[in-house]
């Protein structure tokens, strides 16, 4: 089967440049600002930690300014998100979780205060505009439901050399259960990092 990996959302806007600013503000990485002839401009932004994208600009899309609605950035800390968005001048709502505890309805109908009670991984959200009323959730999402992670994907350097230190401990731990050195430690590694990342594979030799 072919891969159909998100790589852009375009976001309807009706000042790039006041957009531009906002994104930025937000710590979004800009990779690309293209002006072409009669006014074209594209803004390629992409968000800290995502594989995906966003583009604003003009005449890259015919939809009206604002009304994106419910694109979802998934952070490992809502509390400290909210703050993070709160010291860089954003308008944020307060963390809610649905009152059905799976996704959260429409608008803010389900909506109760507070992080989900048992700070269910997927179960705790809030909501943020941008300057044109494009309409955004955070969902915090700690641990990915089995099956649901077909790739490993890192952030960072940091977050790579993070992995690979969590292995070498585990790895030492299990070399105490094995009585010997482990030849084949670079399988052990690979599957244990894979592993921490959310990716389902077989168990440990």
């Amino acid at each position: 089967m072919v891969d159909f990996k998100l790589e852009i959302v375009v976001l309807p806007v009706s000042d790039v440049d006041r957009s531009k600013d906002f994104y930025t503000r937000l710590g979004f990485r800009e990779d690309v600002d293209y002006a072409g002839p009669d006014g074209f401009r594209v803004v390629h932004f992409t968000p800290p930690g995502s594989a995906a994208s966003i583009i604003i600009g003009s005449h890259v899309t015919d939809a009206a300014p604002g009304s994106a609605q419910g694109v979802h950035f998934v952070v490992d800390d809502i509390v400290a998100a909210r703050e993070q968005l709160l010291a860089a001048g954003v308008e944020v709502s307060e963390v809610f979780h649905d009152a059905g505890g799976v996704f959260h309805h429409e608008g803010t109908t389900g909506r109760v205060d507070g992080p989900h009670p048992s700070r269910q991984s997927y179960g705790s959200f809030l909501s943020f505009q941008d300057p044109d009323g494009n309409g955004f959730v955070l969902q915090e999402v700690t641990q990915r439901i089995p099956g649901r992670v077909g790739q490993v994907v890192y952030g960072s350097v940091a977050e790579v050399e993070q992995a690979l230190r969590d292995a070498a401990t585990a790895h030492g731990e299990y070399e105490k259960e094995l009585g010997h050195e482990d030849a084949d430690w670079p399988v052990w590694y690979a599957g244990h990092m894979a592993r921490a990342a959310g990716l389902q594979v077989s168990t440990e030799s």
